[in-house]
């Protein structure tokens, strides 16, 4: 059975990451993180729902942005936060 494609495949735009140094929201507030996602429609680049404040998570939530990738070396992989799948 063939699988359907997301339909906020559409939102993804070229980007470039808006801080390379870190999450955007954690680094204002002095927070550790666990691993990076960044935005597909805008280069918000947010900590993951392994870190305390889950910031890729809300920005998508919150912003309506909803597909990431990885923001960590060697990793090459796109989730949507709306549909809950990798895409």
């Amino acid at each position: 059975m063939p699988v359907a494609l997301d339909p906020h495949l559409e939102q993804i735009r070229p980007v470039e990451p808006r801080t390379p140094a870190g999450c955007e929201e954690c680094l204002r507030l002095g927070s550790p993180w666990v691993h990076l996602r960044l935005c597909l429609t805008c280069g918000h680049v947010g900590c993951c729902d392994s870190s305390p404040l889950k910031h890729a998570r809300a920005h998508a939530h919150h912003i309506g942005h909803p597909i990431v990738a990885s923001y960590e070396p060697g990793e090459d992989w796109r989730w949507c936060y709306f549909d809950q799948q990798f895409v």
